[in-house]
């Protein structure tokens, strides 16, 4: 594990609302379910929390929610309820609920330094999407020190 990701989980568990840890066979299990291996940024999170809510607990509604490894789908099933190339790349996955609707996804298809992409899946324009961080460390870095906010919309 990075010391950057050692940081941020560190972080997320004494400030934020994490969830109990995934299991190896629980991630085993994810893995063989969805197709693709979680790189090492989103193996080291999980392993250490299956999930989480930042800056509110879930009963509240709050901005970001890390979803638990159950929850993770391909996006244009979770989003369209369609798994068609119409309605984005079959390497697209949910990984964070935005609230109405809206998420980030992980692109198994696209890695920078070997750490998968995030996406801002916006609902009303999906299938359109937008890189918003190169891997999910640097993605839960911004989220931590924004406040709150979506740190990539613009004022």
């Amino acid at each position: 594990m990075t010391t950057l990701m050692r940081r941020l989980i560190t972080e997320v568990s004494t400030r934020h609302y994490p969830n109990p840890p995934a299991t190896h066979a629980q991630v085993e299990a994810f893995e063989a379910r969805v197709g693709w291996r979680l790189d090492d940024d989103l193996r080291a999170f999980y392993l250490h929390c299956n999930g989480a809510t930042l800056f509110a607990p879930r009963e509240k509604a709050p901005n970001y929610r890390i979803l638990p490894l159950s929850e993770i789908e391909r996006a244009r099933v979770k989003m369209r309820h369609e798994d068609t190339d119409a309605y984005g790349a079959a390497s697209w996955y949910t990984l964070l609920y935005l609230q109405d609707g809206d998420y980030v996804l992980v692109d198994v298809a696209k890695r920078v330094a070997d750490r998968y992409v995030l996406l801002d899946a916006f609902h009303e324009t999906y299938p359109v999407v937008e890189q918003i961080a190169a891997s999910f460390g640097e993605f839960l870095d911004k989220a931590l020190t924004s406040g709150n906010e979506y740190f990539w919309l613009e004022d």
